[in-house]
């Protein structure tokens, strides 16, 4: 038990005034013998300032985060509110070129009292599927889901996913759920996967109506044996890929749960507004949010080829923060 300098002095006090021993009144007080010389020595030596508990106060750590580094942060963390801590210490590597870890940022935020509910509930993926793909346009998904616009009906969302990359390759709202709105979706795919801008792709399908290298992997939705889409897939050479692993979806699936989390925050009532809100987050969710299957890249740096120079490139940012950290703490400590 600690005692405060005030009560030090008292006990000392209480023992010179008492008739007894000084042994039989510090047992009586508790006191331990040393402990109590201890005090008496420090008090007629250096008087009443010297009882004051003088603990050691906590070592600066090497690695702590300088303070105009904290504020950067949080300056961050209130322009970007919509990030996750996680997302938060990827995009501040990026930008500021300063490693920050992810724990770290959480317990910055939470200092703050910046730590909310997100505005959209968050579950977390299953394990990965037993057959991975190992580069883009390997294997892509598609699925259709739907979307309700009030005083108009349902409309059908048909997208195409790059399972390597979970990048969004082509996507189509319609009204119906026919083998012709797969198709025409395909075709945008194809189209897009071919001509896609400075990109580094290890394998691009080709448009030619004798040889495309993909496995589309698809649903037991009954518009996968009907004649237009036999035919269809017959012409561009595609093997359809039947999904009946509890997993084998879990790309698209995961896909349209993260789409409606964000876009059925606000109802519609036009298919132009729906779209143009699709269109924006798709937008986003390809080269601006960070997959954390992906390791912490965006859809389109792993299916154009730079996502193994980025995570070398945060590597690298990793390391030479942690030397500036141990160079200043070193400084200041001299």
């Amino acid at each position: 038990m600690r005692y405060p300098a005030h009560e030090k002095l008292e006990i000392i006090r209480l023992v010179e005034r008492s008739h007894l021993p000084a042994k039989q009144t510090l047992d009586r007080l508790g006191i331990a013998r040393p402990t109590f010389y201890r005090w008496y020595d420090l008090y007629q030596r250096f008087g009443e300032e010297a009882l004051e508990d003088r603990r050691p106060g906590p070592r600066k750590a090497w690695n702590r985060i300088p303070d105009a580094i904290q504020s950067q942060l949080i300056d961050m963390a209130l322009e970007c509110s919509e990030l996750s801590p996680r997302e938060l210490a990827v995009r501040f590597t990026d930008e500021k070129r300063y490693f920050i870890s992810e724990a770290t940022v959480y317990r910055l935020l939470k200092a703050h009292d910046l730590i909310t509910s997100p505005a959209f509930v968050v579950v977390k993926a299953a394990d990965s599927f037993h057959t991975k793909t190992t580069r883009p346009n390997e294997m892509w998904q598609t699925d259709f889901t739907y979307f309700k616009i009030i005083g108009w009906g349902w409309m059908y969302l048909s997208t195409v996913l790059d399972d390597f990359s979970r990048y969004i390759i082509a996507w189509r709202l319609c009204s119906t759920m026919k083998a012709s709105d797969v198709t025409d979706t395909l075709d945008m795919a194809l189209a897009a996967s071919r001509f896609v801008d400075n990109a580094t792709v290890l394998h691009k399908p080709s448009c030619s109506v004798t040889m495309v290298p993909v496995i589309l992997q698809a649903s037991l939705r009954p518009i996968w044996m009907t004649k237009v889409w036999i035919i269809y897939a017959v012409r561009r050479c595609i093997r359809r890929h039947r999904a009946r692993h509890v997993l084998a979806q879990a790309g698209i699936e995961r896909w349209h749960q993260t789409l409606k989390n964000c876009v059925l925050l606000e109802n519609y009532f036009l298919p132009g507004d729906l779209e143009a809100r699709i269109e924006a987050f798709i937008q986003h969710y390809n080269h601006q949010r960070y997959h954390e299957s992906l390791n912490n890249v965006t859809p389109a740096d792993a299916y154009s080829g730079r996502a193994e120079a980025i995570i070398k490139q945060r590597e690298r940012i990793k390391q030479q923060t942690i030397e500036q950290r141990r160079l200043l703490h070193r400084k200041l400590a001299a």
